[in-house]
C-alpha cells in the first residue's frame, strides 16, 4: 500500500471516531494528515462533505500552499490555510479542527481574556504536563471571516509540534506529531471544556453550597 493510501486510511479512521462523537455538525470541521515532507503534501478534508459518512471523496491531496496537488474536482476545506501554517512551521503530522457546543461556549466566555487556563486537572497530563501545579493554556483568537487574516493571527500561536488554538465562536484546532497525538489532545481539550461548562452551570445553580 502506498504512503498516501496508508495515510488516507489513518485519517479516515480518526474521522470515523470523531463522527461517532457527533463532532461534525452541519458539515463543519476539517482534518488533515501529512503525507510527504519534501515536497510538503498533506491530505485534507474536501469542502462541504458530510463527515459522518465515509466516501472515496472525503479527502484530497494538497501542496505546501494548500492547493490541490492532483487533478480533482474537489475543493479543499476553506480553512486549509490554517493547516498550511502548522505544517510549514512545525513537524506536526496531523491537524484536527471541530466545532462543538462546549468549545464554542468556552471561547465566548473567555474570548475577551484571549485565553482559557486550566490547572489541577488530571487530564492535562495528556499534554505532557505532569507537575502538580502545571498550567495548560489555550489561546483564543477572533473569528476573522477573511481566511488569510485568520491564518495570519492563528500562526502567531503555532509555536511547537503539538498545540491547540480556539477560534472564538467557531471551533478548536489541535495538532500533534501524529494522528494519535492530535486526537489525544483534542479529546483532552474537549474533556476540559465540557467539565468547565458543566461545573460552571452547577455552581451558578447553587448546587454547590
Amino acid at each position: 500500500m502506498s504512503v498516501q493510501r496508508t495515510k488516507w486510511a489513518e485519517l479516515a479512521s480518526v474521522k470515523a471516531e470523531l463522527a461517532e462523537r457527533d463532532w461534525f455538525f452541519a458539515t463543519s470541521g476539517n482534518l488533515s494528515i501529512k503525507v510527504t515532507d519534501d515536497p510538503l503534501t498533506f491530505l485534507v478534508t474536501a469542502s462541504g462533505k458530510d463527515k459522518r459518512k465515509q466516501t472515496d471523496e472525503d479527502f484530497l491531496l494538497v501542496d505546501a500552499l494548500g492547493r490541490p496537488a492532483e487533478q480533482t474536482h474537489l475543493k479543499p476545506s476553506a480553512e486549509t490555510l490554517l493547516h498550511v501554517e502548522i505544517y510549514s512551521k512545525t513537524n506536526a503530522g496531523c491537524v484536527l479542527h471541530v466545532h462543538t457546543i462546549d468549545n464554542n461556549v468556552i471561547s465566548e466566555l473567555y474570548g475577551d481574556d484571549g485565553e482559557i487556563v486550566f490547572t489541577r486537572q488530571e487530564i492535562i497530563k495528556a499534554f505532557g504536563l505532569w507537575e502538580e501545579d502545571a498550567v495548560f493554556r489555550v489561546p483564543i483568537i477572533p473569528n476573522h471571516a477573511h481566511i488569510p487574516t485568520l491564518a495570519a493571527e492563528f500562526s502567531q500561536h503555532v509555536k511547537g509540534d503539538a498545540g491547540a488554538v480556539l477560534i472564538r465562536s467557531h471551533g478548536i484546532t489541535v495538532w500533534g506529531r501524529d494522528a494519535f497525538e492530535a486526537k489525544k489532545f483534542l479529546e483532552a481539550c474537549e474533556f476540559l471544556f465540557s467539565y468547565h461548562v458543566k461545573l460552571s452551570l452547577l455552581k451558578n445553580s447553587k448546587v454547590f453550597i
